[in-house]
């Protein structure tokens, strides 16, 4: 069973965009991410009628069954993303954010996943604060880091500077989507650049990047890929934002004195402030596993579960979430190694501690080695707050 080609309507170019995408472009990305969930899951489904009929499958088999799930849930993860934006509900904050420091925090944070594909990253990178909101940068640059890194056959190169008069921070993500050893390609292959450039993470790019008032470029010539994010707000000494406007309230953002009160019962898209980053769940109990889950569930997090330490160890060998929520009973030696291996490279990392007993919700600012606490009794109730605290801390 083939995989269904993805919709021949023309790729919302980011040049030729000035303004948010109209209902029938809207429907074009609904349609294309029909089209990436339903292709992996056609492939993984005919994987598990022949596991039916022969009652064997091969690793290299199970593999690939596995990619296809994956490959299905990275859409689903990429549309809920796209639904916060198109929900027209964001409230936006304007701060100060140093655009460099994230970028790094993002390529740290990325580190081994690039090693273990052997791609280099090439980094030019001038001081540059922004006016933006801190979050949905995040996320932008996150998803920069996951469309570059599927399409790339070469290394990358980040480059960040200022534009002469008017200065506008410019953000450059330079690639080659094809590979230089061209062999026996046919002449079409070498000029047309792959479907896998036009995909929902480029869609997700786009709308982000609108979102935030920043424009995004894309050339693909000659086999090479520059994508360009232009932000028209650079931060100076005189930057302030005007005293007849002021600052929109950041409802999403916890205060840092301490936690925030509960969510509403029935969270909008604009409570995803944290949409697409990825955590990591540690615990041998099935049971609590899933109510971690749950509990986080309309956060439009990419979510991960394992077993145990060393499993955890593992995962963490291919590519970092951005935080670790454990299971108390397994802090022991395997949990020493694994954080002493994650936070040697990014210090920062958030880890989170469920506990059995009756305990008072804790950020990790308010405990001695720096790690955050919670009751399983107050799940429900305050992780929400704790990770959004906790996963915010980089920015």
């Amino acid at each position: 069973m083939s995989r269904p080609p993805l919709p021949v309507a023309a790729p919302l170019a980011a040049n030729d965009m000035a303004q948010r995408p109209s209902d029938s472009q809207w429907g074009d990305i609904v349609q294309q991410l029909g089209a990436e969930i339903a292709g992996p899951l056609s492939a993984a489904l005919e994987r598990i009628q022949t596991l039916i009929s022969t009652g064997q499958i091969d690793r290299q088999g199970l593999r690939a069954l596995r990619d296809s799930v994956a490959q299905a849930r990275e859409a689903g993860m990429v549309s809920q993303q796209l639904a916060r934006l198109a929900s027209g509900r964001l409230r936006l904050s304007r701060e100060r954010v140093h655009l460099t420091q994230v970028l790094r925090t993002v390529l740290t944070q990325r580190s081994r996943e690039t090693q273990a594909r052997g791609i280099q990253i090439r980094q030019l990178l001038q001081p540059i604060e922004v006016m933006t909101d801190a979050s949905l940068l995040f996320s932008l640059l996150n998803a920069v880091m996951d469309w570059a890194l599927l399409n790339t056959h070469s290394s990358l190169e980040m480059r960040l500077d200022l534009t002469p008069w008017p200065a506008k921070a410019r953000l450059m993500c330079r690639f080659a989507h094809r590979s230089l050893d061209l062999g026996s390609a046919p002449s079409a292959a070498i000029h047309e650049p792959p479907e896998s450039l036009n995909s929902l993470t480029w869609r997700l790019i786009e709308q982000t990047a609108l979102t935030l008032g920043a424009l995004p470029l894309r050339e693909d010539e000659a086999g090479i890929t520059m994508l360009t994010l232009e932000f028209p707000h650079v931060a100076t000494d005189e930057s302030s934002v005007p005293q007849s406007e002021p600052p929109p309230p950041r409802p999403d953002r916890p205060d840092r004195s301490g936690l925030p009160e509960p969510d509403d019962p029935l969270p909008s898209h604009n409570s995803k402030p944290l949409a697409g980053c990825h955590l990591l769940i540690v615990s041998p109990r099935r049971e609590l596993r899933q109510e971690i889950q749950g509990a986080v569930r309309h956060m439009g997090l990419i979510i991960d579960a394992v077993a145990s330490m060393d499993e955890a160890m593992h995962f963490c060998e291919e590519g970092l979430p951005h935080g670790i929520a454990f299971e108390q009973s397994l802090r022991d030696a395997g949990f020493d190694r694994l954080r002493a291996d994650i936070t040697g490279e990014v210090p920062n990392f958030s880890f989170i501690e469920v506990l059995d007993g009756d305990q008072q919700t804790q950020l990790s600012t308010a405990t001695a080695d720096h790690m955050a606490r919670i009751s399983r009794h107050n799940l429900q109730d305050a992780l929400p707050s704790v990770l959004l605290f906790e996963l915010s801390k980089a920015l």
